[in-house]
């Protein structure tokens, strides 16, 4: 009985409708896509760097053994890392192998910013969407004084509208900003891990590589 009388479809619509309209307003639509992908983040593990880590390590290994060209043959499913690994096969110096990383890295960090940031704003206009919906019921009780019927309805969009808006805004929409900027965070921390290794790589397999160019 009490969820029945909790339940209040105009301001329901309200709230959400106008929660809706003011974040794609807001925001990018290419950021408001992303930031609807990104809540694929929140079923998955932490992002790790251990098993890139070990494919690097397994790259360093073919280079040695085989040449820095035998890793043209390889299949790397993370495209930083095949990135990074092309540039150091076309013979791209270290710095600039360094410089690749940390842009793409950077990139993604940003991405991450900006699908947390449309969450954000969702989350900073649920309550006001709540006032907007409390405002638009006492309208209506003010234009039907004379109906109590009218006048109780009216009530329930004024008073359901903004618990609409504080609860969507405090238990959904902030809650899934503050765990992608978590889950963007370790991911960024777990990425810095791929850098000297790709580095190193680099700093040994180049010059051979362009000696064996030479040659």
């Amino acid at each position: 009985m009490l969820i029945s009388q909790l339940f209040d479809p105009v301001a329901l619509a309200i709230v959400g409708g106008g929660t809706l309209l003011a974040t794609v307003l807001r925001a990018p639509a290419r950021d408001a896509v992303r930031a609807v992908s990104a809540l694929r983040v929140l079923f998955r593990r932490p992002f790790g760097a251990d098993a890139l880590l070990d494919q690097v390590a397994a790259q360093a290994r073919i280079a040695k053994r085989h040449g820095i060209v035998a890793l043209d043959r390889s299949v790397i499913a993370d495209p930083d890392v095949a990135a990074a690994v092309a540039a150091i096969v076309d013979g791209q110096p270290a710095r600039e192998v360094e410089a690749l990383i940390h842009y793409r890295r950077q990139s993604r960090v940003e991405r991450h910013v900006a699908a947390a940031d449309v969450w954000s704003g969702a989350a900073e206009a649920a309550p006001a969407m709540g006032m907007v919906g409390t405002l638009i019921g006492l309208a209506g009780m003010f234009a039907n004084m004379s109906d109590p019927k009218a006048i109780g309805g009216a009530m329930a969009i004024a008073l359901l509208a903004t618990l609409y808006g504080a609860l969507l805004a405090n238990l959904i929409l902030m809650p899934i900003c503050h765990r992608l900027r978590a889950a963007g965070r370790i991911e960024a921390f777990e990425r810095a891990r791929i850098e000297a290794p790709l580095v190193a790589l680099a700093l040994r397999e180049t010059p051979r590589h362009q000696l064996q160019s030479v040659a």
